[in-house]
């Protein structure tokens, strides 16, 4: 059991879990919900949050204050980091960066060597790919390619 200076930060508990509900990523340090899944490939940074039925695999990297929620799938080599949250049923993958406070939500896809950044937002079956890169205040959403 972790003692409370170890404790998962209180923003990212499940409704109504425990702090033994949460373990540590070993290759990382970062906080893994019971139900989440996460590759030893996997990193998670010592601040970052892999919670809800979300799968991190390959040699993805979650770092940072980032969050990957809900049932969003982050794998291949793509990084997730800053305050970035990927949730819903969101995928991000190749090379990909989510960073910022960027979102990538619903069932929005960012993959290849796309870049989603600064305070973006990809949403709804969005499909985010190549070599492109949304940032600033930009929202791409509905069924965007």
């Amino acid at each position: 059991m972790h003692n409370p200076e170890n404790m998962p930060p209180q923003h990212a508990l499940e409704y109504g879990s425990t702090v033994a509900d949460w373990h540590w990523h070993p290759n990382g340090g970062g906080w893994v919900y019971h139900t989440a899944l996460v590759a030893d490939t996997a990193h998670v940074g010592p601040n970052a949050i892999v919670s809800g039925n979300a799968v991190v695999f390959g040699n993805a990297r979650v770092l940072g204050y980032a969050m990957v929620l809900d049932r969003a799938v982050v794998f291949e080599n793509a990084e997730v980091y800053g305050h970035a949250v990927v949730s819903g049923s969101a995928w991000v993958s190749g090379n990909a960066w989510v960073s910022g406070t960027a979102k990538v939500c619903d069932n929005a896809w960012v993959f290849g060597d796309a870049e989603v950044g600064d305070n973006a937002e990809v949403s709804g079956s969005a499909r985010i790919f190549g070599s492109a890169v949304v940032n600033g205040d930009a929202k791409v959403c509905g069924s965007a390619v």
